[in-house]
């Protein structure tokens, strides 16, 4: 065995790189030092504003941005778009921050590309959680939360929708479609089918593909908007 051979390896992952677009310094300044000081997640930037988090997510490139709706010079909606449709910052996922009573225009964040919204009431552990979910591909979307979204985009006058058929999928695409669209996730859809993980990941990977949805999040919409899922008063 050579010397070479018995280095030390580090098996651990590289860190979560998450970009804070937050306009409040006070905040901002709180969000870092409570990520910059949890395994696994490392900020690379900060931005106090839309425009300013649309520069830095194609320079920066981080898993995650960590976007308020209300900042100066451009929303965090519009910066969500910009940042999800360019090609130097496609990969980009982005988590919006919102107090979610006050804010107007969730449906259109998702429809920008967002991955997913978390509660600015929410603790520390959720919002630490909620940036790995994202980072892992997951759309973060409490059913409440789901369930609210939705009843708003129905009350108002919103653009077509993305998805206007369910197109070719199949009945167990469509079974777990539905579960999506309930706020499931992955372990709780295969639970709930008595499938495996890995089947259940597979099945999203159809869905994804066959729905051209960007994301998870997107596929919450198109369960709503195909009829599988209703309100609770029974409208879609």
């Amino acid at each position: 065995m050579t010397v070479d051979d018995d280095a030390p390896h580090d098996p651990s992952p590289p860190p979560v790189r998450v970009l804070l677009a937050e306009d409040q310094v006070l905040v901002r300044d709180s969000l870092k030092v409570l990520i910059d000081t949890t395994p696994g997640l490392a900020t690379v930037g900060e931005a106090g504003t839309g425009a300013e988090a649309v520069l830095l997510a194609r320079r920066r490139r981080p898993d995650v941005v960590l976007m308020d709706v209300r900042m100066p010079d451009m929303d965090g909606i519009e910066a969500t778009r910009r940042i999800c449709a360019h090609p130097d910052s496609a990969g980009v996922r982005v988590l919006i921050l919102t107090t979610f009573d006050l804010d107007e225009y969730l449906y259109a964040s998702l429809r920008a590309g967002a991955s997913g919204f978390l509660l600015k009431s929410a603790t520390a552990t959720e919002l630490l959680a909620a940036i790995q979910i994202v980072a892992a591909g997951e759309a973060l979307l409490a059913p409440s939360v789901t369930r609210r979204l939705i009843a708003e985009f129905l009350r108002g006058a919103h653009p077509a929708p993305f998805v206007r058929d369910l197109g070719d999928i199949t009945q167990r695409e469509r079974e777990v479609l539905t579960l999506i669209g309930k706020g499931m996730s992955n372990s709780e859809i295969a639970e709930h089918l008595r499938l495996t993980v890995g089947t259940v990941k597979t099945h999203v990977g159809r869905l994804l593909a066959k729905l051209h949805a960007r994301d998870r999040a997107q596929l919450v919409i198109a369960a709503y908007e195909g009829g599988l899922v209703t309100l609770p008063d029974g409208r879609r």
